[in-house]
């Protein structure tokens, strides 16, 4: 009797689960709720048959049997019902997600629908929500650089143009004989070189901010010692420095090595440095200084230049931001890209800068991991 069961029951079984897997491939690309309909169908249909075949197997009597069929056919109908009703409540769920979903403007957050979600509903909202919010950032991201391409242009064609105009009129005044004494040559000679040499740094800080914004910088690292690149950096300055009447203060302590491409790394210091030598007054002084804690190592430059607005702050590092109303470039001014590049090559080292009002002016700092734990 007992083998009989068994095999009674498992052939009805493997029959009907069978049936239920052909129509679970056929339903593959169909809703979810109707997936577990069929599941919860084969599943029911399965235990009633197998009660239902066994009841009239054995013989029971008439109203025993009458019984144990009803409440067969009873559980059946509760089984298909309750199936029904969580296929019912998945299918309302997932309806509400797509709404949400498809609500969801153009630059606008994604909105969670109301009411309560399936766990695994309510993991895919939450991912929605976060994708939707990179998605968002990265629209600002990329409508603040558009932004400061064009801030860019305009601000480099001007820049562009004053020195170039000058350069015609004094090469018109050379050809044309109006400038005849050597001393007015000598001089327009002078000025039309460093007008070039200007500009050539113009361009190849173009150049280097497009390489930056394109992502095609490429480094060279290695173990570099930083107070070797303070001091480089110094001296390098030190002509600017003096001109302008600007002492310059190299303080370096026992700083490991980090691991960074000297040049990069070098003309990001240089362009924080020739900056506060450039906003700081004649007598100011500019202090370069090299620390190293168990996170970072640590590149400051401090300046006298009386402070940056805090509005301002946030700016500082913005492609051609300059801080000031006249955007005519002095004669040792640039194109306002020196931090927005310094900041680029210190990001690319995986690094950070940032700039705080301290003293007398304000102190830029380079942080950069450690290629090693301190000892």
């Amino acid at each position: 009797m007992i083998t009989q069961i068994v095999a009674v029951t498992g052939g009805l079984g493997l029959a009907l689960t069978g049936l239920g897997l052909v129509l679970m491939w056929l339903l593959r690309r169909r809703s979810i709720g109707l997936m577990l309909v069929v599941v919860a169908v084969v599943t029911v249909t399965a235990t009633v048959a197998g009660v239902v075949v066994i009841t009239l197997e054995m013989i029971i009597p008439g109203h025993a049997r009458d019984v144990a069929l009803t409440v067969s056919y009873i559980a059946g109908l509760v089984g298909m019902g309750v199936a029904m009703a969580v296929a019912r409540q998945v299918f309302a769920a997932s309806r509400r997600l797509v709404a949400a979903v498809e609500a969801v403007a153009p630059s606008h957050d994604y909105v969670p629908p109301s009411g309560p979600l399936p766990a695994e509903l309510q993991i895919i909202s939450d991912a929605l929500r976060q994708a939707y919010e990179r998605l968002r950032e990265g629209h600002e991201r990329e409508r603040a650089l558009e932004g400061a391409r064009r801030e860019l242009v305009a601000w480099v064609s001007h820049d562009l143009r004053t020195p170039l105009a000058g350069m015609r009129a004094m090469a018109e005044a050379l050809e044309d004989g109006v400038a005849a004494d050597d001393a007015t040559v000598r001089r327009y000679h002078t000025r039309i070189r460093l007008e070039v040499d200007r500009l050539s740094h113009m361009v190849d800080d173009l150049f280097e901010l497009s390489r930056i914004h394109a992502g095609a910088l490429r480094l060279s690292p290695r173990r570099i010692g930083v107070g070797d690149l303070v001091a480089d950096t110094l001296a390098g300055a030190e002509a600017l420095a003096g001109a302008k009447g600007v002492r310059l203060v190299g303080e370096a302590g026992p700083v490991p090595p980090v691991n960074a491409d000297a040049a990069e790394l070098g003309r990001a210091l240089r362009n924080l440095v020739v900056n506060a030598i450039r906003h700081t007054p004649a007598d100011g002084t500019v202090v370069v200084r090299a620390v190293a804690d168990h996170q970072a190592v640590r590149l400051s430059v401090a300046d006298c230049c009386g402070g940056i607005p805090e509005d301002d702050l946030p700016r500082v590092f913005d492609v051609a931001f300059r801080g000031e109303t006249a955007r005519t470039p002095g004669p040792d001014r640039g194109a306002g890209l020196g931090l927005a590049i310094a900041r680029g090559i210190v990001e690319a080292h995986q690094g950070a800068i940032t700039v705080v009002n301290e003293g007398a002016g304000c102190r830029f700092e380079i942080a950069l991991p450690l290629s090693e734990p301190p000892g």
